[in-house]
């Protein structure tokens, strides 16, 4: 008898650490790669406001034309995107609880882009991640 409580003692820690350590580490993954795609989902739309910003010398209604669709991902789900007037450009994806925040900084005819995201744990270091 005591040996049959051992053994269903073990496999409880077993299912445990499986829940507790690895599970979340699978979803840390994925969500990951569901953050790198909605970050280059982006590139079309930062070329266009790129070049809006350009010929006009500032963001102003630099991001006015630019639409995103959303994408559906058999892996993440739905990747979704708006661009605002000032060319900053949004990104969500429901499914793995990702936001992303692409705004531009106009500075000497250049264009440069700070990226933001939540949860940290997600985004890559590019992104204002770990």
């Amino acid at each position: 008898m005591r040996a049959v409580l051992i053994v269903v003692a073990v496999l409880a820690l077993i299912g445990f650490v499986a829940v507790s350590i690895v599970l979340p580490n699978m979803a840390g993954s994925e969500a990951r790669e569901a953050a790198a795609a909605l970050i280059a989902g982006t590139d079309a739309a930062k070329q266009q406001i790129e070049a809006a910003a350009k010929k006009s010398g500032n963001l102003t209604g630099s991001g006015g034309s630019v639409k995103l669709a959303a994408r559906s991902d058999p892996k993440f789900g739905e990747l979704k995107w708006v661009v605002e007037s000032n060319g900053v450009v949004r990104g969500w994806n429901e499914r793995n609880a990702i936001e992303i925040s692409l705004t531009p900084q106009l500075q000497g005819g250049k264009l440069d882009w700070a990226c933001r995201g939540y949860p940290i744990t997600a985004m890559p270091p590019s992104c204002g991640g770990r």
